[in-house]
């Protein structure tokens, strides 16, 4: 039976060399299902996710905007141009209304002028970031142990870190241990974004890389074109959150070109292995330059960490099913070698990376192996877990 199956474990001890040597070019892909992962307190003894999914913040946009007394109109008015019964997400909103923004000019569409289009963005965007802005909650979450990952091997690559989410706890995990990093901007007070500095990228391997591909909630466009990095903007700074893949002018584009284009180099040179945790392989345009990279260069390798069971992911499936170096491993099963298989049903408990990696449990009375790291709290600790190997390693040879 094992020939039909895949085993758990030693697939994760393949990713778990694959992240080991200081001279492989290694880079994780962070969606949206790893903040979700982080569990707060939500009150009467109930809990909930730092941050909310796409769905969950686009229904707390909806909520908001419906109870609004200036804006109700003109959203439903948005809303209704997707046709009855459609259920856009907040990403799908935001590229709708920028795209009417650009074409409505001093006229109106179904009602909605400039301003009134302006104005919903805006609001948009600030309901957004109200939401994503908010801090780690202590020392101990899994940004923090892949932060402490990162500059706890010295490598001679710089580990690199793409992310669609807007938020900061990223950043916040990697000034939380002192490990310096680059995002594409310069500066303290109003950084500014440097294309050159990102193309020459001759900065000590120390320093880690953060890629933001859809944007940041602290990155603003200036009235005079200038992307800048700050906390706040001012009144007519536009808040930079999601790019709608529009036919943009280039200077427009810019920032969200430059960090697609840092995920095809790093894909398409060398020996690289790209780690994707919380995402579901849903957003095409991403998928098109992860699997163009792939099949470019044969020598890098991609590990798809899912969440549950593999079912929910038909376009993770369908991707591993036609390319090889590209691995898809979930909770109840995996593709390798584009071949979907279930997960061997044998407990190996004296394994190392039983019950980091992987868990038996018994389900009507039938054992099961199920891999974790798809929940991004298991694989902080399975990096964890290897730091405090290569720790123990360095040890025994000083000894």
């Amino acid at each position: 039976m094992s020939g039909f199956a895949h085993c758990p474990y030693r697939q994760s001890s393949l990713l778990q060399q694959a992240l080991a040597p200081n001279k492989m070019r290694i880079a994780f892909l962070l969606g949206a299902g790893c903040p979700m992962s982080i569990r707060v307190d939500a009150g009467n003894g109930n809990t909930a996710p730092l941050i909310p999914d796409i769905a969950g913040l686009t229904s707390l946009v909806a909520t908001t905007l419906t109870a609004d007394a200036e804006l109700s109109a003109d959203y439903t008015a948005l809303i209704g141009r997707f046709g009855v019964g459609a259920s856009p997400n907040i990403e799908e909103i935001l590229s709708h209304l920028r795209a009417l923004i650009d074409v409505v000019r001093d006229g109106d569409i179904n009602g909605l002028t400039k301003p009134k289009l302006q104005a919903l963005d805006k609001r948009i965007c600030e309901l957004t970031a109200g939401v994503v802005g908010v801090p780690l909650p202590g020392e101990g979450t899994p940004y923090h142990k892949l932060a402490a990952w990162m500059s706890g091997i010295a490598r001679a690559h710089a580990v690199e870190v793409f992310t669609p989410n807007y938020d900061l706890l990223m950043e916040q995990a990697l000034e939380s241990h002192k490990v310096p990093y680059f995002d594409g901007f310069v500066g303290a007070r109003e950084a500014f974004f440097d294309l050159s500095s990102m193309e020459t990228d001759i900065l000590p391997a120390r320093w880690a890389r953060v890629w933001k591909l859809h944007g940041s909630i602290n990155w603003w466009r200036t009235p005079e074109n200038d992307v800048i990095r700050k906390n706040n903007g001012d009144g007519a700074d536009r808040q930079m959150i999601y790019p709608s893949h529009l036919k943009y002018d280039q200077s427009r584009r810019l920032p969200y070109l430059a960090m697609l284009d840092r995920l095809r180099d790093f894909l398409g040179r060398g020996q690289a292995i790209l780690v994707c945790c919380g995402y579901s392989f849903a957003d095409q345009h991403l998928n098109e330059v992860i699997m163009n990279g792939l099949r470019s260069n044969p020598t890098a390798m991609c590990f798809g960490l899912l969440y549950g069971a593999r079912s929910q992911y038909s376009e993770a499936i369908l991707c591993a099913t036609r390319q090889p170096n590209l691995s898809i491993l979930a909770e109840d099963g995996a593709v390798l070698g584009t071949l979907n298989r279930n997960w061997n049903a044998t407990s190996q408990d004296s394994h190392s990376l039983h019950g980091v990696a992987v868990s038996s449990v018994t389900e009507n009375d039938i054992e099961q192996c199920k891999f974790g790291l798809g929940d991004f709290k298991k694989l902080g600790q399975f990096l964890a877990h290897q730091l405090n190997q290569s720790s123990d390693v360095g040890t025994s040879h000083e000894a």
